[in-house]
């Protein structure tokens, strides 16, 4: 299931991003990548930081160790949560499902990412209070970065041209957990897609806004006093903001909540349409997940 909605999160801790990313599985072409993926992580993850920050060597030090405390956390503690998840989601392939009962999957992933949000929160801030302002103008030129790849991505080339590329990533996630889609099915997302509420516009505009947000609250972070800082940043800021990126359960007015409920219609139409072979297929794409999240978690 694709239920990861486009730009739901900031561009704050993106780190989070790839273990989410990673753990969404299905944008993974095989189940042996899940393990090769999953075991490059804190390498993949430590980069992705430096991209952003640049970090000097005691940063480096103190950054890797975060990441692999994180990383043994997410091991013992996230991992078995998504074996169960992916046990539950083979039982629902073999049925007809509802837009509702896909939207409820996506609850628990939203779940998933508030935890992680609220784990990594201490150490990220930790971070971020100790850029220096070479690294934080290196920072800022990243989330520029940021924001001309998804422009290019999504606002670039005529509605028809931005919609062939929407559809395109999205045929392809969906094919590696069904096989190949009929032209009928092909269609179906493509007309969904075509009916989404998602405004790639808009989406910038908040993209932008929580940028500024962000370098905002950490400047505020580095002006305070040292100590009231560590308590701060622990208790309070970087986590929170992280977790309530994404709309509160429920929500049904806010424009992402729009979104992902519209991906779930899309999604349940799509599934409900597959034929006994393409829910086989899913089903053992989905075990072999859940094997791989078991072993990797110890737990074969």
């Amino acid at each position: 299931m694709n239920l990861t909605p486009v730009g739901a999160a900031g561009p704050l801790l993106t780190w989070l991003k790839i273990i989410a990313a990673t753990l969404a599985l299905l944008a993974l072409g095989a189940c042996s990548a899940l393990r090769i993926g999953y075991g490059q992580a804190p390498n993949l993850i430590y980069w992705w930081i430096d991209g952003y920050a640049d970090l000097n060597d005691s940063q480096s030090a103190q950054i890797r160790s975060d990441i692999d405390r994180f990383m043994a956390w997410h091991r013992s503690q996230e991992l078995p949560r998504y074996a169960a998840l992916l046990k539950r989601w083979q039982d629902m392939a073999q049925h007809n499902v509802t837009a509702e009962a896909v939207c409820r999957q996506y609850d628990d992933l939203r779940e998933a990412w508030v935890r992680m949000a609220e784990h990594a929160g201490a150490p990220l801030a930790r971070l971020a209070v100790q850029l220096d302002a070479t690294q934080m103008a290196h920072f800022e030129r990243h989330q520029h970065k940021s924001h001309e790849s998804f422009e290019k991505d999504f606002l670039r080339g005529s509605p028809e041209q931005r919609l062939n590329r929407r559809t395109e990533r999205l045929l392809d996630r969906y094919e590696t957990l069904y096989g190949p889609l009929s032209r009928e099915q092909e269609a179906l997302v493509r007309q969904g897609l075509a009916r989404s509420p998602f405004d790639p516009q808009q989406t910038q505009q908040e993209r932008l806004r929580l940028a500024a947000e962000l370098r905002d609250m950490i400047r505020q972070w580095q002006a305070l006093p040292p100590g009231a800082t560590r308590q701060t940043v622990k208790e309070r800021a970087a986590g929170e903001w992280l977790a309530h990126r994404l709309p509160p359960r429920q929500a049904t007015d806010h424009p992402t909540a729009r979104v992902i409920r519209h991906g779930c219609e899309v999604y349940a139409a799509l599934h409900n349409s597959t034929t006994p072979e393409q829910r086989a297929h899913s089903v053992r794409v989905l075990r072999d997940y859940e094997t791989d999240i078991r072993s990797l978690a110890g737990q074969d």
